[in-house]
C-alpha cells in the first residue's frame, strides 16, 4: 500500500523554528522507517552523517515528504503489512518528546491521528508527489520548490548526495529530473490560487 500521510500541530501551532529542528524530524524519519535498525536512536542522531547499507531492510520507503512550519506531509510505501502506522506514530512521538525537553513544555504537538489517504493509481502518485514538494511555494515561503531544504524535491532533482538521501522513489517514479521538474512548475500558478479560493472559502 502507498499512503499520502498529513499531520499538523496543535492550533497551527509552529514546531519547525529552525534548521536544527527541521533536521531533528528529518532524522527521525530516517531512522524509524527502517525495519531492524542496527543502533539505537541516539547514537544513530550523534553519527555526522549517518549512514545504513544500501540494502537495509526498511519496514516502508518514503517516496516524498516535505516538512513545513506547522505541518508535515509523508508519501509511504508500506513493505510490511500494518508497518505505516507503527512508523508515523514512531516518528511523531520521539519528534514530540524532544521539541517538549528543548522547549520545556508537556502535553501534545500533534493534531490527533494522522490523515492517511491511500493513493490508487500511478497518476495519482505522480500528481500527489508535485502537490507536496510544491507546499513552499504555494504557502509564498520560497518562489521555486528547490528553494526549499525540507522536503524530497532536491532528491528528484539529483541534488542531494546518496548518502544524504531519504527517499526510495526509483520503482514507483519514472522520469528523469527535468522532466519533473517542468511537470512540477508549471502548476505552480494553479496551486496558489487555489489555496486562496480555500484560503477565502474559509473565512466566509
Amino acid at each position: 500500500m502507498i499512503y499520502h500521510i498529513i499531520n499538523k500541530s496543535i492550533a497551527d501551532f509552529v514546531i519547525f523554528n529552525n534548521d536544527e529542528e527541521f533536521l531533528r524530524m528529518a532524522m527521525a524519519i530516517r531512522y524509524y522507517r527502517s525495519e531492524k535498525p542496527i543502533m539505537s536512536l541516539s547514537q544513530f542522531l550523534k553519527l555526522a552523517q549517518p549512514i545504513y547499507e544500501k540494502g537495509e531492510p526498511c519496514s516502508v520507503n518514503i517516496l516524498a515528504y516535505c516538512l513545513m512550519p506547522t505541518h508535515i506531509h509523508l508519501m509511504i510505501k508500506e513493505n510490511n503489512d500494518k508497518m505505516a502506522s507503527k512508523f508515523i506514530n514512531d516518528t511523531l512521538n520521539s519528534y514530540t518528546r524532544y521539541f517538549n525537553m528543548k522547549h520545556k513544555r508537556k502535553g501534545p504537538l500533534w493534531e490527533g491521528k494522522s490523515k492517511k489517504n491511500k493513493i490508487n493509481s500511478d497518476e495519482q502518485l505522480l500528481h500527489t508527489t508535485r502537490y507536496i514538494h510544491l507546499n513552499p511555494v504555494t504557502a509564498y515561503i520560497v518562489n521555486k520548490p528547490e528553494d526549499w531544504p525540507y522536503s524530497s524535491y532536491r532528491e528528484y532533482m539529483n541534488k542531494i548526495d546518496d548518502k544524504d538521501r531519504i527517499c526510495k522513489y526509483s520503482n514507483e517514479i519514472d522520469m528523469d529530473p527535468s522532466e519533473y521538474k517542468r511537470f512540477a512548475e508549471e502548476q505552480i500558478p494553479y496551486q496558489r490560487e487555489l489555496a486562496q479560493i480555500k484560503a477565502r472559502m474559509t473565512i466566509v
